[in-house]
């Protein structure tokens, strides 16, 4: 694969699928499963195995070398998936090289974790994981509203596959900023704030968006990004209304439950049960009654 085809698969709706659990707490295979065919029949191109709406920080190592293989295994060539991994150097270099042993052609590098990150061991950081696996793209998931785009340029001058960030600062100004200090046209400039991001960062240089909400509802999704490619801003807004809700209920209180409510929208559909790992909780009754009135609306 090319990286050009993986620049591609990055303007677009880069799916952050959910991990589906069973009663007994282990991966629903076949929920998971049903979760992924239903994105791709819907006409999702990009698959992000083990992202924050995957649980990712959640499971265990070999659960998220599980959901990689099942990922590849049920995309089988239909969609390209940008495999996420993080943690130590070593444990994300293993899952960057197990991804793309198993057929993933990109890796997103999750922000690291730890308390004290200077800027150069941020470059430190993912060059080292870049460098592992040179045939991989290789897409940092940027959260750091204080790291200068020289720093991103930096890491590409070392490492050329380098070819995308997701960005997930709230801040369009700052986006737009960073993007062409770093370099506007030498990355794909994925919105990492997903949907109600979307809009304001395609108007400042992005070519795509993440998402959780197209677990429930693809065809939003796909719609947004069509009218945003196109120029229709009146057609975007349009969907950016009628999820505006589902995404404040996802927002709310520092995000605390940004994958409970999907997860209780799947639930709705009878498409996996609402089960979700500590640090996360179940939704109140209220939040899950109007999770359903939303889900009802939008006529699935």
């Amino acid at each position: 694969m090319t990286f050009e085809t993986q620049r591609t698969a990055l303007a677009d709706v880069v799916a952050i699928p959910v991990t589906p659990f069973a009663a007994d707490g282990t991966i629903d295979r076949a929920a998971h499963r049903t979760i992924l065919r239903r994105l791709l029949d819907g006409g999702v191109r990009t698959l992000t195995p083990n992202g924050n709406t995957g649980e990712f920080y959640a499971l265990s190592p070999q659960e998220r070398r599980d959901v990689v293989e099942l990922t590849i295994a049920e995309a089988a060539g239909q969609a390209v998936v940008l495999a996420g991994v993080g943690h130590d150097v070593p444990t994300a270099v293993a899952a960057a090289r197990h991804a793309g042993e198993c057929g993933a052609g990109m890796v997103m590098v999750h922000q690291p974790v730890h308390p004290y990150v200077s800027e150069a061991g941020w470059v430190a950081y993912h060059r080292a994981i870049a460098e592992a696996v040179p045939d991989l793209g290789v897409v940092p998931y940027l959260r750091d509203a204080g790291l200068p785009g020289a720093r991103l340029a930096e890491l590409a001058d070392a490492c050329p596959n380098v070819i995308g960030v997701k960005y997930a600062v709230p801040d369009a100004a700052r986006f737009a900023g960073f993007a062409r200090d770093a370099g506007l046209d030498r990355f794909v400039w994925v919105a990492g704030l997903a949907e109600p991001y979307a809009p304001s960062y395609f108007s400042a240089g992005a070519t795509g968006f993440t998402s959780g909400l197209v677990n429930v509802a693809p065809g939003l999704s796909l719609r947004m990004i069509e009218a945003l490619r196109s120029g229709d801003h009146g057609e975007a807004m349009k969907v950016w209304e009628q999820i505006r809700r589902f995404e404040e209920l996802r927002a709310a209180d520092g995000s605390a439950h940004n994958v409970t409510v999907v997860k209780e929208a799947l639930a709705v559909l009878e498409l996996c049960r609402r089960d979700v790992r500590a640090p996360s909780s179940p939704l109140p009754a209220a939040e899950r009654a109007e999770v359903a009135t939303i889900v009802a609306g939008w006529s699935l």
